[in-house]
């Protein structure tokens, strides 16, 4: 795999792109790029069409950077790029977190100076525990009455 610096002008966003970015996203993948610098490349097509990584384009731009490192997927046909493109966004949304495995590692961290605030995680400062440590869950919020459901088309119900 070959790493090419390419200006941002040169870089186009996918039109189709059904990926919403919020601002939110845009500002913590700029975070990480200050902190950590740019570790993970922008993937284009052959005409510097964006196959993943707009909201890394979009970080780098709001933090005034000329280029960015990216990858050409010249090896991959127009079919499989699309494929490629739907994939890559949807793997990430498919793994969770070990909450418990994940407290223990941001507790080590609080004794280094990274704020990991500034990546999205909330943490209760009155006594160091993690967004997850802190969460009750109402049994009554999943009664079976608030997830009926009707289909609108055939009237099936579940």
């Amino acid at each position: 795999m070959k790493i090419k610096n390419i200006p941002v002008e040169q870089i186009k966003n996918y039109e189709n792109n059904p990926r919403i970015i919020s601002e939110d996203a845009v500002n913590v993948v700029a975070e990480s790029i200050k902190a950590f610098g740019f570790k993970v490349p922008v993937i284009l097509d052959s005409d510097n069409v964006i196959v993943a990584g707009h909201t890394r384009l979009q970080a780098a731009q709001k933090l005034g950077l000329s280029e960015v490192p990216c990858v050409i997927a010249d090896d991959l046909t127009p079919e499989q790029i699309k494929a490629f493109r739907l994939a890559d966004n949807k793997t990430s949304e498919l793994s969770g977190w070990d909450f418990e495995k994940l407290d223990l590692e941001l507790e080590e961290l609080a004794d280094f100076d990274i704020d990991m605030s500034d990546f999205g995680f909330e943490f209760d400062n009155s006594d160091k525990k993690s967004e997850h440590e802190n969460k009750e869950i109402e049994l009554e919020d999943f009664s079976e009455e608030k997830f009926k459901h009707e289909c609108p088309r055939c009237g099936f119900k579940f």
